[in-house]
């Protein structure tokens, strides 16, 4: 870039802001949950014994989830409203709740999806 160019705006393309419309940019909306979520979260929960609940914190490519796990390390993840219907679930069917940004996630989920990959599933 010459010393006129920095006067006359330059020849190089100039960087623009963020665009302001989502939609124009290609970028996705996280979809909210709905009651075939509570439906399933609801069955998964009454089907298995040893259900404890892992409160998944909204960040920015998905929302509130809720991270059911069985005793056997068996699990499912939908998503909820917010963090107190999470809790508020788990509490109506006496599932212990945890906040899965502070204690994790269960070792038994993690041997239970070490089994099925080695199983082939």
């Amino acid at each position: 870039m010459s010393w006129l160019d920095r006067f006359r705006g330059g020849s190089r393309q100039k960087m623009r802001g963020p665009a302001k419309d989502a939609a124009r940019t290609g970028s996705t909306r996280v979809r909210a949950a709905n009651s075939a979520d509570v439906d399933h979260l609801h069955t998964w929960a009454t089907e298995r014994r040893g259900v404890e609940g892992f409160v998944e914190p909204r960040t920015a490519v998905s929302d509130v989830t809720l991270l059911l796990v069985a005793h056997d390390g068996e699990w499912t993840r939908r998503r909820v409203p917010s963090v107190e219907w999470a809790h508020t679930f788990c509490n109506k069917h006496q599932i212990p709740s945890y906040d899965a940004a502070v204690v994790g996630i269960p070792q038994r989920m993690r041997e239970y999806n070490r089994r099925r990959k080695q199983q082939g599933l």
